[in-house]
C-alpha cells in the first residue's frame, strides 16, 4: 500500500487496551503506524494502562471504567455495572470522534469500547498477542469483523471463525525492530557469553532463586566466560548480588533497565518468562532463549507461546516445577556447547519473527475503514511468510568477546 494510496484518506481510529504492557505495547506500535499514515488515533484504557510508559505523545488517552470478573460471583454485578458505564461513555466518545474502526487488544479494559462498537455498527477488530485466545477476545470473537493473531495456531479459537482470522504477528517497539538486521553478537570459544535474565515488568523470584546457582554449575570453560545482566524484584536484589559474588560470576543487577533493547542487542542468550511481548522481541531480533512459562498464566498461555520458537530450535522451554539449577545448566550447555550451535539457535528464533506485524495490522485496520486489504496474511492461505524464507546474514566469529556493560 503506497503513500499515494493513503494521501487524503485520513480517518479516525480508536484503540482499546489496558491493564498490562503486553496489551499496550502492540497498541502503541499500531498507533505509531496509523499516525505515520496520516490518521487520527485515540486510546481507550483504564487507570493502570494510562500510566504505562511508552505511550506516543500524539496519542490521547481516555480512561473509562472497566469492570473485572474474578472467580467470586459476588463481584460480577459490580463488574458488569462498570462495563456498561464504560460502554455508554465510549458511545458518547464515538459521537464526536466518529471512528472508522475500533481495535481491541484484549483484557477487560478493551471490553466496553468493543461492546460499544459492535452494538452501534462501528467496524471492529481484535488483536490476540498470545497463542491462546484470551477471555475477552473469546467473548467478542463472534461479534467483531476481524481477528488478528500473532501465531499460526491459536488455541481456544473456534474453527467457525476461521474466515475472519488474519495472521499478522505481534508488533514490537521500533527500537527493538531496528535490531533485526544486525548480526548476532560474535561468540567464540574464548569470548564472553553474555546472558540476559528478566522476569517481565515485575521480575520473577524463581529466576533469582535458580539462575545464579545454575550458571555456577556450568563447566569452567563456560562459567569463566559469563557476563550476566539480571532484572530482579527489589526484595531479591541483595541476596542475588551476594550469590553471584560467592560464585565469582560478574553480574549487573537492577530492578528495571530503561535500555533493555540495547542489552538484548548484546545478549547471546536470554533466560526468562514467555510473555507474548518477550517472545515477539526475541524473534524480531533473533536471540536464543531458555523460557520458563508463568505457571499461573490464564489458560497456560505462556507455555503455548513457546511452541513455535521451540519447534524452530530457537529456544528451550522448562516448566517451573522442573526449573532447577541442574536442569538450567544442562539446557545452557546444549545451546552453547559451541559457537555454531548458539548461532543456529539464534537463526531459528529470527526465522519466527514477523517484522511487518505493525504494518500488516494497520493494513487490516485500514481495510475496515474503506481501503482494500492488501498484504495481510490469512490463516490457511499458502503464501509463505517472508521471515520464514529469508536468510539472516551471520557475522564471522572474532578472536574474543568485548566486555561491554550489559
Amino acid at each position: 500500500m503506497t503513500s499515494e494510496t493513503r494521501k487524503g484518506a485520513s480517518r479516525h481510529f480508536v484503540l482499546a487496551a489496558g491493564g498490562t504492557g503486553g496489551h499496550l505495547i502492540p497498541a502503541f506500535a499500531l498507533a505509531a503506524e496509523l499516525d505515520a499514515r496520516g490518521h487520527h488515533v485515540a486510546l481507550i484504557t483504564d487507570e493502570r494502562g494510562a500510566n504505562i510508559p511508552g505511550k506516543p505523545d500524539f496519542l490521547t488517552a481516555h480512561v473509562l471504567p472497566a469492570g473485572r470478573f474474578g472467580k467470586n460471583p459476588l463481584r460480577w454485578i459490580g463488574g458488569l455495572r462498570a462495563v456498561l458505564e464504560g460502554r455508554d461513555m465510549a458511545l458518547r466518545l464515538f459521537e464526536s470522534f466518529e471512528p472508522a474502526a475500533v481495535i481491541g487488544f484484549g483484557g477487560y479494559p478493551a471490553l466496553p469500547a468493543l461492546l460499544a462498537a459492535t452494538g452501534s455498527g462501528v467496524p471492529s477488530v481484535v488483536h490476540e498477542q498470545n497463542a491462546v485466545l484470551g477471555r475477552v477476545n473469546r467473548l467478542l470473537a463472534g461479534r467483531v469483523d476481524a481477528i488478528a493473531t500473532s501465531y499460526p495456531q491459536v488455541q481456544r479459537l473456534k474453527p467457525k471463525f476461521k474466515d475472519k482470522v488474519h495472521l499478522v504477528g505481534n508488533p514490537v517497539r521500533e527500537e527493538v525492530l531496528a535490531l533485526r538486521d544486525q548480526d548476532f553478537p560474535p561468540f567464540t570459544e574464548e569470548g564472553l557469553l553474555r546472558v540476559l535474565v528478566t522476569g517481565g515488568s515485575q521480575g520473577a523470584s524463581v529466576l533469582s532463586d535458580v539462575v545464579p546457582d545454575g550458571l555456577a554449575m556450568l563447566p569452567p570453560a563456560l562459567r569463566n566466560r559469563l557476563q550476566v545482566t539480571q532484572q530482579c524484584r527489589p526484595e531479591d536484589l541483595e541476596r542475588v548480588r551476594e550469590r553471584y559474588a560467592n560464585h565469582d560470576i560478574p553480574a549487573e543487577l537492577g530492578t528495571y533497565f530503561e535500555d533493555m533493547h540495547e542489552r538484548l542487542a548484546d545478549a547471546h542468550l536470554f533466560i526468562g518468562r514467555a510473555g507474548a511481548s518477550t517472545i515477539a522481541e526475541l524473534t524480531a531480533v533473533g536471540r536464543p532463549a531458555i523460557l520458563v512459562p508463568l505457571p499461573i498464566a490464564t489458560d497456560d498461555h505462556q507455555a503455548a507461546n513457546t511452541g513455535e520458537i521451540v519447534k524452530a530450535g530457537g529456544a528451550r522451554m522448562i516448566r517451573q516445577d522442573k526449573f532447577t539449577p541442574k536442569e538450567l545448566a544442562k539446557q545452557i550447555q546444549a545451546l552453547a556447547k559451541n559457537p555454531s550451535s548458539l548461532g543456529n539457535a539464534a537463526h531459528g528464533a529470527w526465522n519466527c519473527g514477523r517484522p511487518k506485524a505493525a504494518k500488516d495490522l494497520a493494513d487490516l485496520v485500514e481495510s475496515m475503514g474503506g481501503i482494500d486489504l492488501m498484504d495481510v496474511i490469512k490463516v490457511g492461505e499458502t503464501a509463505p511468510r517472508a521471515a520464514a524464507t529469508a536468510t539472516k546474514p551471520q557475522t564471522a566469529t572474532r578472536e574474543s568477546g568485548e566486555d561491554v556493560a550489559a
